[in-house]
């Protein structure tokens, strides 16, 4: 909460041609991430330029597969600020506090989609992509240049609880929520849809197990691929300096400190079970301590190693089983 300053906040939505979506499934970290660099580029970029801000906003950008119907729609969510931080690091107010839109919708388009090309390029270039037919890709890809990307410039959000309503709603959410669910029978799963191909209609999709399975995978994100990333001034090197700084110059009070929140904590507040609680005698609380055997077939305790380690300035524990 102490990252939201008193400045307009932008929604953007930089999505990819239809065409591009299975040389994306096959290589998702490579073109994933390239998602995310191509919609940060295109919103420095004009952020940098004094005629619609001359400062670098903060970014919170959100990586989305799916549509509703579950098919394999990659996009990424940017929430961008309408202030930013100069060269200097001083506070630059928005210029359009007012306006419906942060940056020209053609102006977004054009940089985003020439940035993607570009670097999509690139990669086939150095063949860090897993091609089937390099030309057929390379035709698709001068199709692609002559027509316009999709890029959604919304309208402002309404303030920080609106923000704050958006995140929770979107950031952990997975391909389809249960609620959406409306009946499971031996064969088949019936689910709730917004067609907006027709008017954001609701209505129902029913597939049978199997392809409902095989189009829920397809959302799984690679291992350990971060879904959430920060840019501009919220970026993760030297932000809490930064935003410090912001809170100094527009006189607001000083961040709050971050808590973190013991695993016990963590794991009452998810399951309602205290875990630190003896499980026999209800009463006395435990702690875990992770033990080893040494080569001589002594029991090791790991602290009482690391401490002995760190007062001897020796090399740390290289493995703990």
């Amino acid at each position: 909460m102490c990252e939201l300053l008193p400045t307009t906040y932008y929604h953007i939505v930089f999505t990819l041609p239809q065409e591009l979506r299975s040389v994306v499934m096959g290589n998702r970290v490579a073109l994933f991430n390239l998602l995310f660099d191509a919609g940060h580029y295109t919103i420095n970029t004009l952020s940098a330029d004094i005629k619609w801000l001359g400062a670098k906003p903060g970014m919170v950008s959100i990586l989305h597969t799916n549509g509703q119907d579950l098919s394999f729609h990659p996009h990424i969510h940017c929430i961008v600020s309408g202030g930013g931080i100069n060269a200097t690091g001083q506070w630059v107010k928005e210029k359009r506090a007012n306006g419906a839109y942060l940056y020209p919708k053609d102006a977004l388009q054009k940089i985003y989609k020439a940035y993607f090309i570009k670097r999509l390029r690139k990669l086939m270039e150095q063949q860090k992509l897993k091609i089937e037919d390099a030309q057929a890709l390379e035709k698709t890809i001068n199709q692609l240049a002559g027509i316009r990307w999709n890029v959604h410039a919304n309208a402002p959000f309404g303030g920080p609880a609106q923000i704050l309503e958006y995140l929770g709603r979107y950031t952990h959410k997975t391909a389809i929520t249960a609620h959406r669910i409306t009946e499971i029978t031996a064969k088949e799963i019936t689910f709730t849809y917004k067609d907006y191909a027709d008017g954001k209609k609701q209505k129902q999709m029913t597939l049978n197990h199997a392809e409902f399975v095989r189009r829920f995978e397809q959302h799984i994100l690679p291992k350990r691929f971060v879904k959430i990333r920060h840019g501009g001034y919220l970026a993760h090197h030297g932000k809490n300096k930064r935003v410090a700084a912001i809170h100094e110059q527009l006189k607001l009070p000083k961040p709050m400190l971050k808590v973190i929140m013991p695993f016990n904590l963590q794991m009452l507040q998810r399951t309602g079970t205290d875990y630190s609680v003896c499980p026999k005698c209800k009463e006395g609380k435990m702690e875990i301590i992770a033990s080893y055997l040494n080569h001589n077939g002594t029991l090791v305790n790991v602290k009482d190693l690391a401490r002995q380690r760190l007062k001897n300035k020796s090399s740390p524990v290289k493995k703990v089983i």
